[in-house]
Formats: structure tokens, C-alpha cells, sequence
């Protein structure tokens, strides 16, 4: 059995009146890459620089391998690898030079744990000269991954890592990072991508500050057991207005070329199109579909 090595428990961060995080509790396994959805606001941020000893809980414990948040700080720092979800390097100094930096905070150096962070800098390294704030989004974030790592931490915590770079970049960015999961290292990491959270071990839905469900995402994908289509037509916007006003319908969203649709009873594929003509006078192809982990999300944002 894997021993935990995040402990959280009945976590609560109030910003004035605002709740940020309402009294959660939550355990990651060592060795674990730990994913945590939700929408803007929903604390994702707020949890992770609790975690990272960035930010006081006002109530509620939390704990990193035994030691805690609060009281252990000063040692937890030296464990953790944090990469924030804007870029927070010196944009005037070079990659090596950010590195360097970084790696001497930390009382180590590249060459010691280059070993660590090699199949993430060698991407950057021909650009070692190069000043940080002129490169690219995806050279920015392996840059970020590498200082993050090159004290060899025992916790990797990432907010958002991929959000505003290119699709060949966030996809070399996560085989690093089941690299590292394969190595050893646990992960916290916060994803918008629904892609991406089905690469996790398991994830966390965290809403208004309330964590509604933690699993695996096959395990979610499974529990979902609500009647699901994929829909289009030569206008899918008129098509999702109309589908919104039926009463058969619980939800209607965009994916992609298609509308996922849940309807409040299962129906025959020529019964709902017949509905969708009469109902809402737009003919339709429509399909059953097996639910994707987004469609889990909007599932329970609808609850």
C-alpha cells in the first residue's frame, strides 16, 4: 500500500468574506501525479500555495511527509519544487543564468543534479545565452520545470504548467512529467485540460472552494450514468440554444464539432432526433457516446 505523503485536513482560507477553501481534507500518495480540476476561482491556487508554505491557512492542518505546513516551513522549502502558473523567473537574465541562480539558492548546482533535469534542458540548452523574457511560451515553462527541479525536490507542485503554450509543447511537458512520476517524485499539478487530467493518477474536482470528488478518471468516467449524446448540425449554435430550452434536456455544451447533450431519460437516436425537429425545428445527426472526464466536470458543475 502507498504510504501518504500529502495529509490535508479541514483546510479553510477566507479572503475577507470570500471562502476560498472550505474546510477540505485530502490525502496524496508518495510517488503519486495528483491532478486538480475546477473552474477560475475555485481555489485551486489557494491550495497549492498553502502547500508550498506561501500562504497561512486560517484553520484546518496540512501536512507534506510528515512535516507541516505552518510549523515546518523553513524545511519544507528546501523539499519542494514550485512552479506558479505565471512565469516567475528573471526575465533579464539568461537560462543558465536563471538556473544557476536558482540551483545556488538551494546550495547545489547544475552539474550536480543535471542528471535530474536533463530530458527537460537539453530542449533549452542550445539557447543557453538566451534571456529568459525572449523566449517562447514553451521554452519559458521547461526553463520554470527545470528550476523547480535542480534541487532534486521531494514534492513537485505545478499550477497550471501548460496553460498558454502550444499543443507539441504541452504534450512533451506531461511525457516529462510521467517521467518523473516513474522516477518516484510526487506530483501536485492543476490542469483547465481535461486531456490532460486523464493522465493523472487521480484527480480532485474542486468547486466554490469544496472538493466534490476525488477518484481515478477511469473510475469517474465509469460512474457516470446519466444518458449522454453527441449532436450537430449545419448550425451547432442554434442548435445548442434550442436544445437549451427543452424540457428533455438537462445540459447541452460544446465539444469541439459536436454538442454533448444529457437528457433527463434515456431515448432512442430517431425518438430525440424526432424531439429536436419538432421542439426546437432543427434537424440534427445525433449518436450515443461514452462520457470523456470533461463530461464528468460539467456534470457536476451542473449539481
Amino acid at each position: 500500500m502507498q504510504k501518504t505523503f500529502v495529509r490535508i485536513e479541514n483546510l479553510t482560507k477566507r479572503y475577507g468574506e470570500v471562502e476560498a477553501l472550505r474546510d477540505i481534507s485530502l490525502d496524496i500518495k508518495q510517488g503519486e501525479l495528483f491532478g486538480i480540476i475546477g473552474p477560475d476561482g475555485a481555489g485551486k491556487t489557494t491550495l497549492m500555495r498553502i502547500l508550498v508554505t506561501l500562504i497561512l491557512p486560517d484553520s484546518g492542518e496540512a501536512a507534506i511527509n510528515g512535516r507541516e505546513v505552518v510549523k515546518d516551513w523553513k524545511y519544507l522549502r528546501k523539499h519542494i519544487g514550485y512552479m506558479p502558473g505565471t512565469f516567475s523567473l528573471y526575465e533579464d537574465l539568461t537560462i543558465e543564468e536563471n538556473l544557476h541562480f536558482f540551483a545556488t539558492i538551494f546550495g547545489t548546482t547544475k552539474e550536480e543534479n543535471y542528471d535530474l533535469i536533463k530530458e527537460i534542458y537539453e530542449h533549452i540548452e542550445p539557447f543557453k545565452d538566451r534571456k529568459a523574457g525572449q523566449l517562447s511560451g514553451g521554452m519559458k515553462q521547461k526553463l520554470a520545470l527545470s528550476c523547480a527541479l535542480i534541487h532534486r525536490p521531494d514534492f513537485l507542485v505545478l499550477d497550471e504548467p501548460t496553460t498558454g503554450i502550444d499543443a507539441v509543447s504541452r504534450v512533451e511537458l506531461w511525457e516529462m512529467l510521467g517521467k518523473l512520476k516513474d522516477e518516484g517524485l510526487t506530483i501536485l499539478v492543476s490542469t483547465p485540460y481535461m486531456d490532460e487530467a486523464e493522465l493523472c493518477d487521480r484527480v480532485a474536482f474542486l468547486q466554490d472552494g469544496v472538493i466534490t470528488e476525488v477518484n481515478a478518471p477511469d473510475t469517474i468516467k465509469k460512474e457516470f450514468d446519466q444518458p449522454l449524446y453527441a449532436m450537430n448540425s449545419k448550425d451547432n449554435y442554434e442548435l445548442l440554444m434550442g436544445l437549451r430550452k427543452m424540457d428533455m434536456v438537462r445540459s447541452a455544451f460544446l465539444f469541439g464539432e459536436n454538442i454533448h447533450v444529457v437528457t433527463n431519460h434515456s431515448y432512442g437516436e430517431e425518438e430525440l432526433q424526432k424531439a429536436v425537429l419538432e421542439e426546437a425545428g432543427i434537424r440534427a445527426n445525433i449518436r450515443p457516446i461514452h462520457a470523456g472526464i470533461e463530461d464528468c466536470f460539467m456534470s457536476r458543475m451542473m449539481d
